[in-house]
């Protein structure tokens, strides 16, 4: 999942990127030897030249690409374009060197991120560092993947319940065929490359190309497994590496079930939390009369009956785009509670936030879906399959279902795709995990994160050799949108690689305002 920030981040589009199939011009030789010692880790790669040009956002930032191999075991494939976006900086007489931020997803937008980055640590970092942000390779900026159109989303949604009911274990079994056949004839060529381990060489070449001995980074979310799989592949070329809200690794790359089950609890639990702050306090939630996980039933059973309809009679909400509306807005932690309790009012109106068409997030589905599929192995038994699925939706009855047996979407929606996925892995790292002979590297989790739950990243912070754990107690999807604590704890870190100490805690959780 993509981080939420605290403050909206305006994401320029300004570059135009493709992939070249392999044109004379930039094709590589073909030999791909492992050359530890290489950028990327192979032998034969070029290191980019960044042309640095200014963004045209007024707010000092620098956009460029960068060529890097599409396929880093035939460097005769040719290459693909990487869109960067850095803010040079502020203190260049005191600079460590680049800091390369990700913000999760897959397939969220570095570039765009790198702005909130700026925005929302302490001003030492972007004092010290050339804060840069990369969309990785099939998100964004860079080759973007396409599956579904919005039209497609949007049709797919509208097939969708919030409920259980007959069938849906079939009607997921075709969402996922469908999904596929998009996929392949949008995205075909690209899909086999898309994976994390090809990421991670993507972000060291980036690192030789910005000129840095040492790779400075700060992953967030799915930028965290990112990053883990950056300090196995390359546990000697880096110098600081932050993690917030992690991830276990190797269950979320060799034991997909039981990884996703976690975030169907975790997610659940969260909202339950916020419906249970609604409850008790009705004078500051003006969702549900002092019974609103009552009332969010009912509405979600009445969208689903009598969905919202555009002019021309099409379905563009009902009560399964609500849900998994929810699963976003959990994210925010409590600060966001009262919001999400007067959005809730509003949907009981047909109106409001919660109820906008979701198909605008096609694009964002397609990344975030191709990119696991290809970093993760599910087993091919389809019983296995129909039971697992059950097992989730039953431990998450009000926000599991659609994410069970729904359209492919985001995060634990993939199971029923993934386990179809056509594409070939030549992309996916499968571990090991220890990182053995790195430079320490600070993990963040959050006790109330829905997205990332705690114990994964206390799981990773034991998986890793040479890590800390520092403990946001709090709610919210990563601690940097909550905790200016662990936001001040990851400052120190990457400026100074002061650690925080072991055991430590932020218990500086906002309340609902």
């Amino acid at each position: 999942m993509r981080v939420t920030l605290r403050r909206p981040v305006a994401i320029a589009a300004v570059l135009a990127l493709v992939v070249v199939a392999s044109p004379a011009a930039t094709a590589a030789p073909a030999t791909a030897a492992p050359a530890p010692e290489a950028p990327g880790g192979v032998a034969g790669v070029a290191v980019p030249s960044l042309n640095w040009q200014d963004c045209g956002t007024g707010d000092g930032f620098q956009c460029a690409t960068a060529q890097v191999p599409l396929d880093y075991r035939d460097l005769s494939a040719g290459t693909l374009s990487l869109a960067l976006a850095r803010r040079p900086a502020s203190k260049p007489e005191q600079r460590i060197g680049s800091l390369l931020v990700n913000p999760g997803g897959p397939g969220g937008s570095g570039v765009g991120f790198a702005r909130g980055v700026v925005e929302e640590l302490p001003a030492a970092v972007a004092e010290r560092f050339d804060v840069v942000g990369f969309d990785p390779r099939g998100v964004g900026l860079s080759s973007a993947l396409a599956c579904l159109d919005p039209e497609q989303t949007r049709a797919a949604f509208a097939r969708m319940t919030a409920a259980r009911r007959p069938g849906d274990f079939e009607r997921g079994q075709a969402f996922a065929a469908e999904f596929h056949a998009g996929c392949q004839a949008r995205s075909g060529a690209l899909l086999p490359y898309v994976g994390t381990e090809y990421v991670a060489r993507d972000i060291d070449v980036l690192r030789a190309a910005l000129g840095d001995a040492k790779l400075n980074y700060y992953g967030v979310s799915f930028g965290t497994y990112i990053g883990t799989v950056y300090a196995n592949l390359f546990p000697k070329n880096f110098r600081v590496l932050a993690l917030d809200g992690g991830y276990d690794p190797e269950s979320y790359a060799n034991d997909p079930y039981r990884y996703d089950l976690g975030q169907f609890r975790a997610t659940e639990a969260a909202f339950n939390r916020f419906l249970d702050w609604c409850a008790k306090t009705p004078d500051k939630c003006k969702f549900g009369n002092g019974n609103p996980g009552q009332a969010f039933d009912k509405l979600v059973a009445d969208l689903d009956r009598d969905p919202v309809k555009d002019a021309e009679g099409k379905v563009t909400a009902n009560g399964a785009s609500l849900a998994y509306r929810i699963i976003f807005a959990v994210n925010g932690g409590s600060p966001s509670w009262p919001t999400l309790g007067t959005q809730l009012a509003e949907a009981q109106t047909r109106t409001g936030r919660l109820l906008r068409p979701i198909a605008a997030n096609a694009a964002f589905f397609a990344a975030n879906t191709a990119v696991e599929c290809a970093d993760r192995v599910y087993p091919k038994s389809t019983l296995q399959l129909r039971a697992r699925l059950a097992i989730a939706a039953a431990v998450a009855p009000r926000l599991g279902p659609v994410a069970a047996y729904g359209t492919p979407g985001y995060d634990h929606s993939h199971a029923a795709v993934c386990q179809q996925w056509p594409a070939k892995q030549a992309s996916r790292y499968a571990g090991p995990w220890s990182a053995k002979g790195s430079d320490p590297i600070l993990v963040i989790g959050t006790t109330g994160d829905p997205d990332t739950p705690y114990q994964d990243s206390v799981v990773l912070s034991r998986t890793l050799r040479n890590a800390r754990l520092l403990t946001f107690v709090g709610e919210g999807h990563s601690g940097m949108s909550n905790s200016a604590c662990a936001r001040q704890a990851t400052a120190d870190y990457l400026v100074s690689k002061k650690l925080p100490a072991r055991g430590a805690r932020c218990e500086d959780d906002p309340a609902p305002a």
